[in-house]
């Protein structure tokens, strides 16, 4: 059998403590589902990533895919990341200024919106 791994050994998997205990509880969900869903042969759920563990426990399964690097964290600027790896230079420089745009329009929506929402309440407050 595999021993548990440290807390020192998980920790340089990651960024911080925080991330460990967030993504360890959320695997250890997720694998919990898939031993309560076994009977129902819809297979929504990844199994365990490891072969044996000193425990059957899912937080026990998660730490030590943690541990063996089965389970990594996603962090928020990842996407943006990867997109400029797979992609390359200019072409990624094209797509993040065309996400750079939209989020500006939609920002630019959201304060047309809020402003005319304003401005009917101030006049429906007058009228009262």
């Amino acid at each position: 059998m595999i021993p548990i791994a440290t807390i020192d050994d998980l920790l340089d998997k990651v960024e911080s403590k925080y991330t460990l205990v967030h993504l360890s509880a959320r695997r250890a969900r997720e694998i919990n589902s898939y031993y309560h869903s076994l009977g129902e042969g819809l297979g929504r759920y990844t199994p365990p990533l490891v072969e044996q563990v000193d425990s059957n426990k899912p937080l026990s399964i998660a730490l030590e895919e943690i541990a063996a690097e089965k389970i990594v964290p996603s962090y928020p600027g990842d996407a943006r990341r990867t997109a400029e790896e797979l992609l390359g230079g200019e072409e990624a420089e094209d797509a993040a200024e065309e996400t750079d745009k939209v989020a500006e329009d939609t920002a630019a929506e959201v304060v047309a919106l809020a402003s005319d929402t304003g401005t009917d309440d101030g006049a429906a407050s007058d009228e009262s």
